[in-house]
């Protein structure tokens, strides 16, 4: 139950971050919920840092959008290079 929630909820955040960041994206629903999934990984991991979160403690859905647009802005720099 808990890997479907991963990909409804990594389907969400990646189609969030890829309507608000404008431009062509290469992929499908499949690079979508990758996206979603690592953002929110890098966003809970940015928040333990900076200190917003707890060792532990999953990224809110805004800090997880977030996450995602800086993760697609990779992914789009690595697709044209």
């Amino acid at each position: 139950m808990a890997a479907l929630s991963w990909l409804i909820s990594g389907l969400i955040i990646g189609a969030l971050a890829r309507l608000i960041m404008p431009g062509r994206d290469p992929g499908g629903i499949l690079v979508t919920i990758i996206l979603g999934i690592i953002g929110a990984f890098v966003a809970s991991y940015a928040g333990q840092v900076l200190g917003f979160y707890q060792p532990g403690q999953p990224a809110g859905w805004i800090m997880s959008i977030i996450g995602a647009i800086v993760v697609l802005g990779i992914y789009r720099a690595l697709k044209k290079a």
